[in-house]
Parts: structure tokens; sequence; C-alpha cells
């Protein structure tokens, strides 16, 4: 009787387990990709994968409804939200104000202190700045008591560079700020001076208070590639001082690392009062946090480029930092001053839900995907980027993308000649974590919607996969 029920039993997960391989079959992966996937080495329950033709059938369907971390495909959720949610020709102001617009006297002295009103500029850069700076000093100022800083558009956002992987120094680890300049990276430029066989380290911008100690061995050998070196940023006194080390081929000619010594804040004091005393200007009491007076009027503003090629930038070359500030910045336009990671989510959810996508599951904390708790799920990235399709925002969503073979993240990637430029994507990877997402193009003219996510120990293995799926997609 036993025996019998254990036999009945086996049978029947026999059955069940047939109905669901024909189920897998149905919604999972062609022969010819199947066979990639096994020698990835990797188990099906690691991967979510959806792939459909746009306005069209869905072609395969792998946990497309688990939640998982994208790594910076997350900056897809970020761009579009804030490109439909703020429009294409959204721009960033940076604004100077004073008293009655900029009173000075005799001597070129300004009456009050100078206002600053941060306006969260996500590519704020140095020679701008320079141009804001000499704008002020064609007006006759010249002589300023102090300057404050007015941050209030973002709330109290400032992150430990190292907190998340140690690497406190490496400009993707950059606290966002809503007075960013530069992105907050210095560039520690060697120069090589072939009769020393020395290589001189130069560091840009020349500000106050960072120092360079250690240097680079000389090696007479081929140049092998990009020099490798090492940095540690070490406090000094008032000083920080960039320890380097490392060996770098003097034919490899000059090259340059970018690498984060001052905090944000202290950065931009730093560089705000270089370049003042390059423009003749004095600054009597310093830099300090604060908010704008009542009364004051505008002297000499900068607006950004407009976000539709922002977001260029931030996808095609995964910036985190320009990321976590455009998130800020939509929490900031939907959600109020004081802007925070949290409003900054709410934003892109309430824009996302109100397009009908399914963001059950999902879990937005700083718009950049360098986290190890963002959460997204396959079905409803392919329900986005399906949406984002027919938009009239098509053109500048997709545009962001990296072209397959040719740009971005993707340059070396998919370099034959029937995938080149066939596909727009946004990859995604940090340790136990590879991502794919964006659209293909097939050879029959019709354009699909991919999105690949794996959360494994070794996930790594999924690349090859993802070119063949890239390929094949592109073939048909």
């Amino acid at each position: 009787m036993k025996r019998a029920s254990r036999q009945s039993a086996k049978g029947l997960v026999c059955v069940i387990a047939g109905l669901f391989a024909a189920q897998a079959q149905a919604q999972g992966l062609p022969p010819d990709l199947q066979k990639i996937w096994r020698a990835s080495k990797l188990p099906d329950s690691a991967i979510s994968l959806v792939v459909q033709e746009v306005g069209g059938p869905r072609l395969m369907s792998l946990n497309a409804t688990e939640p998982r971390n994208p790594a910076s495909v997350m900056k897809m959720v970020t761009t579009w939200t804030a490109l439909s949610g703020l429009g294409p020709d959204y721009t960033w102001r940076t604004a100077f104000f004073a008293k009655g617009g900029g009173q000075i006297d005799d001597q070129g002295s300004l009456a009050g202190p100078l206002y600053l009103k941060a306006g969260g500029d996500p590519l704020l850069t140095v020679q701008e700045l320079w141009g804001l700076l000499r704008e002020l000093r064609l007006r006759g100022i010249k002589n300023l008591t102090e300057v404050v800083v007015d941050r209030s558009r973002f709330g109290r956002v400032s992150i430990n560079p190292g907190e998340f992987d140690g690497a406190a120094d490496r400009p993707y680890n950059a606290s966002p700020d809503a007075m960013m300049v530069g992105l907050g990276a210095v560039r520690l430029l060697f120069q090589p001076n072939q009769q020393t066989r020395k290589w001189i380290p130069i560091i840009d911008p020349p500000v106050q208070g960072i120092r360079v100690s250690g240097e680079i061995n000389w090696s007479t050998v081929a140049c092998p590639g990009s020099p490798s070196i090492a940095t540690q940023v070490v406090p000094s006194g008032r000083d920080v001082v960039i320890n380097i080390s490392g060996t770098a081929a003097g034919s490899c000619g000059e090259f340059s690392v970018y690498r984060l010594a001052l905090s944000q804040p202290d950065y931009f004091s730093a560089l705000f009062q270089m370049l003042w005393k390059e423009l003749g200007g004095t600054l009597a009491k310093g830099i300090r946090d604060g908010k704008l007076a009542a009364g004051v009027e505008p002297v000499v503003w900068h607006d950004s480029e407009p976000l539709a090629n922002t977001i260029r930038q931030i996808n095609k070359q995964s910036n985190n930092v320009m990321a976590r500030t455009l998130f800020l910045t939509l929490g900031a336009e939907r959600m109020g001053a004081g802007a925070t990671p949290q409003t900054g989510a709410s934003a892109a959810l309430a824009v996302l839900n109100g397009q009908k996508v399914d963001t059950r599951g999902w879990v937005l904390d700083n718009g950049a995907g360098l986290s190890r708790e963002g959460r997204v799920t396959a079905d409803g990235l392919a329900g986005m980027l399906d949406t984002a399709w027919h938009s009239p925002l098509m053109p500048e969503f997709i545009s962001s993308l990296a072209i397959s073979g040719v740009d971005g993240t993707v340059k070396r990637r998919l370099r034959d000649d029937e995938v080149k430029g066939m596909a727009h994507l946004k990859t995604g990877t940090l340790r136990d974590v590879r991502a794919l997402a964006g659209y293909v193009l097939g050879a029959s003219g019709k354009r699909y919607v991919l999105v690949s996510i794996v959360n494994d120990d070794r996930s790594a293995g999924v690349r090859a996969f993802d070119d063949a799926l890239v390929s094949w997609l592109a073939a048909r």
C-alpha cells in the first residue's frame, strides 16, 4: 500500500515537472541560446529575463517578477523619470546674488556678502565657474567680505565616499552636493621627462591644501596600455596628501587619473578662492553655508546644458554622482526644496505609477545603482522601456544609451558587423551583479526590448550569454 502510494506520488511529481518544463520552454530560451546559457554555469534561478517586441509579443520571460539588484541599470529609471517628469529642456541655474544687484564703492568693494544660490547642476565645470566669477569682475566687483553658499535645494545628502566599498578616493563614489563643481574630483596629470626618466605629477586644478607625495617608477618597455598606478589620500594637518606609487612606461606619454581629495564643500571653497584670486579679487572672511538673505537681487548666473544632453553623460558613461544629483533634482522639483534620496524615490515612483508602470517590489534608494539595496523587476523595467519607446520623448531617451560597439560602456562589446550599432543599451556591474537592458533593432526592422539581470556570486559568467542574446535579436 505504501509502495503504491509512493509510486503514485512519484508519477504525479513527474507529470507536474513535465508541465512546468513545457511552460518554461514556451516562455524560456530558444535551443541555440539555451546552450550558451548552460555554458555560463549559472542556475536558472539567478537570472531575471524579459525579451519582447516593442508593441508586440513577449519572446522570453524567466523570473520576470523577481525583484533584483540592477546595479547601474538603475540609471535608466532615474534618467527616464527625470526626462518625462521635468522635460528635455529643463536646466539648472547657478546664480550669485547681492544687495541691490551688486552695489560697490570706488574700490570695487561689494556692499554686504555675496550670496551663491546652488542649483544642483550635475555637471558644472571649473571653466564655467571661472566664467561666472569673471562676469562678477566685469561688473567691477573686486573685494568681497564673505561668500554665503545656499545649498538648501537639497537636504542633508552628503555621504561617506568610502562607505560602499572602501575606495573613498575614487570618483565613482563621489558624494552629491547642490554646489558641485567638476564632479568634485581633481586630476593628477603625469608628464614624462624623457631626459631624467622621471614622471612629473601635476595637480589640476592647483588648489591649496592638496599635495602629492611619492613617485611613479619609469619603465622602458613598449606601452602596454593605460598605466595603472596606486593612490592613497591621507589627511596631514590642514592639508591632504595624495600618496602615489606604481610603474608607468615612458613610451605611453602623459596620462591622467582622477581622484577625490576633499569633500564637495571644501573642494568648492578651495576652488572658488583660487579662481577669485587669479582674477584679481580679494576675500576677507572666507566662505560659509547659509541661506539667501531677503531682498538680495541676482547679479550673474549660469544655466546648464538641457537635461536631454545631461542624461547622455549619465547613461553612456554611467556616471554615479550625476545620477544621484539628477535623482535629487527630481525630488526637489516635484516634492519641494530640501530634497533627499527618499523624496527623489517618491517623485520617481509617482512618475512611473502615473505611466502605469508596474513597480511592485521596486526599491529606489539613490538613483545611481551603486547600492546593495536597490531593486527592480525585469517585468516592470521592460514595461518602462516600452512606455518610453511609445513616448514623444523616445528620441531623447534612446540617444542617451550606449550604442553597441560604438560608444559608452559597450564600446568594446558587440563589435561584429551584424550587431555593431544595432542596440542601445545600459550596462550594470557590481560584485555579484550583472545587468543589461535596452533596445535592439532586428534585421527585419522590428525593435525589441531586452532586460537581463543576474544576481549571483558568479554573475560575471553571464556576459557571453548577454552578448549572444543581443546578437540573436539583431539577426531576427
